[in-house]
């Protein structure tokens, strides 16, 4: 088995730092532990809760995030937590003990329709993924698993997954009311025998793969500031009304010499008849807007 690493990620909060391993830690499920009691199922979380600052503990897919106290600051003892965290994982120990039940746990996926009429957006009532992943063929989801079989059906093209929903393109030839019974079933059976939905070789191969902001994997350092302001706005004005759709919206450059944002739609928003005008009208009209004449236009381009 690779061995594992951790790298640390700051976050909005300056009290939550993420520390992402390159393994996924848990599969479709996300686990929040306030005290060492509640973490009665997370032998990993027991044991952070002996460092006196930790407050908050959160467990999903292939991170950790730690809330902490006022009492230090996280530049003195994050480098300590990440090398405790290394220590633990390569040992082999349990991060999550599931239940002892032998009962299937209850998953319910529906279907909803998007805007796009090529694009059915199926929903589990439990999360699946966090970040964005798109497949546009077989050969691209060799690391999803789920994706993979999903390919097996004849009439997909396309499949999009992000949160706890997977955007489905279909062939032009079929109608959704003569497969998205079948599509449904298929993913509730695969998440009740809890398949996996991700292999560790996406997180250790960025070039195939969306970070877990949903971009393409960029260099955070490289960023400007308006750059970072365009993504800011993007994250809390444009992407939860997208993703209600089952599409995703990325940040893809800014070039300020034309203050052009070029943006990927992804999921039920790429190849949408309406989207790409719809998105960039209201999208160049909020940047205009909210960034006083710094931005004036929006390409908005297919994933």
């Amino acid at each position: 088995m690779p061995e594992i690493n951790i790298h640390i990620e700051p976050t909005n909060n300056k009290n939550i730092v993420k520390f992402v391993a390159n393994s996924f830690l848990t599969q479709a499920s996300s686990h929040e532990f306030k005290n060492i009691d509640e973490a009665k199922s997370s032998p990993l979380a027991q044991q952070l809760f002996y460092l006196p600052f930790v407050k908050t503990i959160y467990i999903t897919q292939n991170f950790v995030a730690i809330e902490k106290y006022d009492i230090v600051e996280w530049s003195e003892v994050k480098k300590e937590v990440a090398e405790s965290i290394t220590d633990y994982l390569n040992t082999g120990k349990t991060v999550i003990n599931e239940s002892n039940s032998t009962t299937i746990a209850a998953i319910t996926i529906y279907a909803e329709s998007t805007p796009n009429p090529s694009v059915m957006k199926f929903v589990a009532n439990k999360p699946l993924v966090t970040g964005t992943f798109e497949y546009k063929n077989v050969a691209e989801a060799q690391h999803a698993p789920i994706a993979q079989e999903l390919f097996n059906f004849s009439y997909v093209n396309e499949v999009f997954i992000s949160a706890n929903y997977i955007s489905i393109t279909k062939r032009d030839d079929v109608e959704w009311s003569d497969i998205s019974n079948d599509l449904r079933e298929f993913m509730r059976s695969y998440l009740e025998n809890k398949n996996p939905i991700l292999s560790d070789q996406v997180l250790q191969n960025k070039t195939s793969a969306v970070n877990d902001t949903g971009n393409k994997t960029i260099n955070h350092s490289a960023q400007t500031d308006i750059d970072r302001e365009i993504i800011a706005i993007l994250d809390e004005y444009v992407k939860p009304a997208v993703a209600s759709d089952g599409g995703h919206i990325a940040f893809d450059s800014f070039n300020e010499d034309t203050k052009t944002v070029r943006v990927i739609l992804q999921g039920a928003c790429s190849g949408c008849p309406s989207s790409t005008l719809t998105l960039k009208n209201g999208i160049e009209t909020m940047l205009r807007d909210m960034l006083q004449g710094r931005v004036e236009n929006v390409e908005a381009i297919n994933g």
